[in-house]
């Protein structure tokens, strides 16, 4: 129960104080101009970081214990959280920005105990000297907050990014059963998908220097102190892998200003999202393509945690050599990537066609309802025993909404989707325990039919004809990752606490109900029918 409220309380919270950060920032202009460097044509408020920071901490300070490296991490990205917060207002000087860096990162050495102590395999049986421990963490955590900062240039890509190093690092402490560093990743994973509801293109908020900074910060923290642990089996080159997207990047384009005589911190357009974009992909096409390289890298950073370390390291070499050699490539030729004349009269043409006719949105939408609709009432079904509170509220609940339908009240929209987002969780992690041993082969269908309705959703959303609500972005790439991968992953002591299924199925049933929402276009009659009977359920 700690993890799926320290989960949901992180989306919910970010959920909830997105807009009214956004409200403040357009009053008191706190926004992103553009310019030429960036693709955004119109001014955006970046105070994004601000809310995902609220959304993890506000868990993370009710569940951890008072510890020395909870306190540390805390301290050090609350700082990191300010000075970004202050630079996203008013600009400070690259001075000032790496003195917070800095004064975070020393918190976290001296006060935690992060420290890198040790490269395994590539320098054996050494234990690193003090002096140079401290100054290579300092150096590491430094350089990957500003990677994943300098990443943060097109639409949901510095956000996704994060998720999927997140999602990897909550894994790996599950794993290793280092509950504290799994916390922490599940509320930092819980306030990414809150943001990014906001923050798939075309954006509505950025997360800003505080919110980049705060996940990159997070991230090398909490890589380093799993990985170089007394008494973890895991390799210490893991960050590097896990990180390595960004880190590539950051690297790759500091090279090639200092190289043409430039200052390394100068701005530019050399960045990998850039150079793809300058090869002809769209800007979401852009955004999928670096989180497939970086879900490579999560996958490769899981399976081969146990190799040895300078086989992980050889492997991470030769990936950035390929990613390198591809852009490379590209550039010499000296023009964009012609898009396959086949593929443009045939598949995407195709595609645009069918969705200015409607066809499919017509033939999907109604199984994607109907699939939606008996999955809610029939997860409902299967709760189990909710405490008499939680019966008391779902009572109410239903009342309330079929009242507001009878009544036809301008309410229904917002009372459903509050209602939905917290009957969702209780109705997933009540299900009755003993159903999977029962009717085994029931269960397996059931699972199996959340990714079915993922595949609906993703159909819906892409080919709706809507000009404004819920739309389909790469962040659908995630949730299907998400709702097909999770729940099948192998690990004994996975299965048995339910962990990621449960997550797994919560989120994807927000996002189904989200684009369902939106497509109904008001007619709300069957959704706050199934809504009320599923509460009925849960609670009687």
């Amino acid at each position: 129960m700690t993890y799926l409220t320290t989960l949901l309380t992180a989306v919910l919270v970010t959920i909830a104080l997105t807009p009214l950060f956004i409200e403040l920032a357009l009053r008191l202009q706190w926004v992103d101009l553009p310019n030429e460097r960036k693709v955004h044509t119109i001014p955006i408020p970046r105070v994004g970081g601000g809310a995902m920071a609220l959304g993890a901490f506000l868990p993370l300070c009710y569940w951890l214990p008072a510890d020395r490296f909870v306190l540390s991490y805390l301290a050090g990205a609350a700082v990191l959280v300010l000075v970004g917060g202050v630079d996203d207002v008013k600009d400070l000087s690259p001075k000032v920005k790496f003195a917070g860096q800095g004064v975070a990162a020393l918190v976290a050495i001296f006060g935690g105990g992060v420290r890198i102590v040790s490269l395994g395999g590539i320098l054996p049986d050494t234990i690193l000297p003090g002096w140079v421990s401290i100054s290579l963490t300092l150096f590491a955590i430094v350089g990957v907050t500003n990677a994943i900062n300098l990443s943060d240039g097109l639409d949901g890509l510095a956000g996704g990014i994060s998720l999927l190093i997140f999602a990897g690092i909550g894994y790996l402490a599950f794993l290793d059963g280092n509950t504290v560093i799994g916390l922490i990743a599940l509320a930092l994973l819980g306030a990414l998908f809150g943001f990014l509801r906001f923050n798939t293109h075309p954006a509505s908020v950025f997360m800003g220097d505080a919110g980049s900074q705060l996940l990159g910060f997070s991230a090398v923290i909490l890589a380093l102190a799993l990985t170089q642990g007394h008494q973890t089996a895991l390799s210490p080159v893991l960050p590097l892998i896990l990180l390595g997207f960004p880190v590539l990047d950051t690297l790759t384009v500091m090279t090639l200003r200092v190289s043409r005589g430039r200052s390394p911190f100068a701005a530019d357009k050399n960045h990998f999202h850039h150079n793809l974009m300058a090869l002809g992909f769209r800007h979401p096409e852009s955004v999928l393509i670096i989180y497939l390289f970086q879900t490579v890298l999560l996958v490769a950073a899981v399976h081969f945690r146990f190799y040895p370390d300078w086989m992980l390291l050889a492997g991470y070499l030769l990936f950035s050599a390929l990613i390198l050699a591809g852009f490379w490539g590209a550039a010499r030729r000296g023009r964009p990537l012609r898009r396959v004349d086949l593929f443009n009269a045939h598949v995407a043409g195709r595609l645009r066609l069918l969705k200015r006719e409607g066809s499919v949105i017509r033939r999907a939408f109604r199984p994607f309802e109907a699939a939606v609709l008996l999955l809610l009432v029939g997860t409902a079904f299967l709760a189990d025993r909710p405490p008499l509170w939680v019966s008391a509220l779902f009572l109410v609940g239903a009342a309330a909404i079929l009242l507001a339908l009878w009544r036809r009240w301008a309410v229904l929209p917002g009372l459903l989707r509050m209602v939905l987002y917290l009957l969702i969780p209780f109705a997933v992690y009540l299900g009755h325990p003993g159903f999977a041993d029962a009717f085994p082969a029931l269960a397996r269908c059931y699972d199996a039919s959340f990714g079915a309705v993922a595949v609906l959703m993703i159909l819906v959303s892409k080919f709706s004809r809507r000009t404004s609500g819920f739309r389909s972005s790469p962040m659908d790439f995630l949730i299907l990752i998400l709702a097909v991968v999770v729940p099948n992953l192998p690990e004994q002591a996975i299965q048995e606490h339910r962990v990621g299924l449960i997550a797994a199925k919560i989120l994807l049933l927000y996002f189904c109900f989200e684009v369902l929402q939106a497509e109904l276009r008001g007619r709300y009659g069957r959704l706050a029918l199934s809504t009320a009977a599923a509460l009925l359920l849960v609670a009687l």
